[in-house]
């Protein structure tokens, strides 16, 4: 027997706690009981996004919540400005493309970031773009993007700032209101320790002045509806009740811990486990600012990162994930996100000595976790 280690990039483990609260008999969403458990989700939420406002909780994947914040702030012809330096950039202009809007796209190479002066450089040159589209986490590349930048450039036009955290919250610090980020959108399913399945959207004002002024199509995903639904600590249509029982203990574990005590286990996490890969030389992909969530690394020379996400499937029980799209069999990925330790890390970093090993590339032993458990040995401060 094998024990299960789940260390891909989402979905990731679910605390056990968490487990047992969404176990607990189904309750009806239109009762005061359901009320009451809303009540405290929404005051959790606008702590963990660092907002005064309100968090629009939805029964859909994240690109769900990508999908609202497309239909909910644009109209047919539309211009809207899309960040794109990986697979989930790329799904922003999918869905913009789908509902008529035309794409300006900023572009860099996958592993690298979109300076925020270009972003600047595009809004004066094109005073039209209505909205512009970014990740800060960019899951399929292990990439933190400059959202703080691209807030600063777009509070000086009169486009909102649109943000996929899907990958960041709970994960990363990215202060909503502080910054003047527009409209973030995350999902249940990583930092969140949840299973998929919920969807979460969170508006300036800015945004909501430009929900009413949308005229996009949408029924199932109208955040001023499910706004309305909100204020009553109720949800629009059937919420997905246990995972907001479960969501309810997430928050609660997340607010015993503290936010900056979060960022700063996510960031150690990231650096034992980058740390780790290096000393076994092997290459990080990102080549700007690194995610705390999760790491990329560069297939060795020869090697099919395919058969490094199999092997360790195999020969360990463990699921990491491989590379996406034009960078599938490129790179493989390690998740370090959520409820992730330092014997997770440890672990993950052992079985790629030993899978490297089945497949070839020379490794010396224990250099991989020896390296990572330096990092492991800091204290926090």
């Amino acid at each position: 027997m094998k024990k299960y280690y789940l260390m891909a990039p989402g979905p990731t483990p679910v605390p056990s706690q968490v487990l047992l609260a969404m176990a607990r008999p189904i309750i009806h969403h239109r009762t005061a009981e359901y009320e009451a458990l809303f009540a405290d989700v929404r005051e959790g939420l606008k702590w963990l996004v660092q907002t005064g406002q309100e968090t629009m909780v939805l029964a859909a994947s994240g690109t769900g919540g990508m999908e609202a914040a497309v239909t909910n702030t644009l109209s047919p012809g539309d211009q809207a400005l899309v960040i794109r330096a990986g697979k989930f950039g790329e799904r922003w202009g999918e869905i913009l493309k789908a509902f008529g809007v035309q794409v300006i796209a900023l572009d860099a190479p996958f592993g690298q970031t979109v300076p925020a002066e270009r972003v600047a450089d595009a809004l004066k040159k094109t005073p039209d773009i209505r909205t512009v589209f970014c990740q800060h986490s960019e899951t399929s590349t292990g990439v933190l993007h400059d959202v703080q930048g691209y807030a600063a450039a777009t509070r000086q036009s009169e486009a909102i700032l649109v943000v996929d955290t899907v990958s960041s919250l709970g994960v990363a610090d990215l202060p909503t209101d502080a910054w003047g980020v527009d409209l973030v959108v995350s999902g249940s399913q990583k930092g969140l320790m949840l299973p998929p399945g919920l969807a979460f959207c969170a508006l300036s004002d800015k945004a909501w002045a430009r929900v009413k002024q949308a005229k996009l199509p949408r029924y199932y995903f109208d955040l001023l509806e499910e706004k309305k639904a909100v204020a009553k600590n109720q949800a629009h249509f059937t919420p997905a009740v246990s995972l907001v029982v479960g969501l309810r203990e997430v928050l609660r574990m997340l607010r015993a811990e503290g936010l900056e005590n979060i960022w700063k286990r996510h960031d150690r996490l990231a650096r034992a486990t980058r740390a780790g890969v290096e000393a076994l030389g092997l290459e990080l992909f990102a080549k700007a600012t690194p995610s705390p969530a999760i790491t990329a690394v560069v297939s060795p020379a020869g090697m099919d990162g395919e058969k490094i996400v199999s092997t360790y499937a195999r020969s360990h029980n463990i699921t990491i994930a491989g590379g996406q799209g034009d960078m599938k069999g490129k790179v493989f990925r390690l998740g370090h996100m959520g409820y992730v330790s330092d014997f997770d890390v440890l672990v993950a970093l052992g079985a790629l000595e030993q899978v490297l090993a089945e497949l070839g590339y020379p490794v010396h032993w224990g250099s991989a976790v020896g390296a990572a458990q330096k990092v492991l040995a800091e204290r926090p401060s």
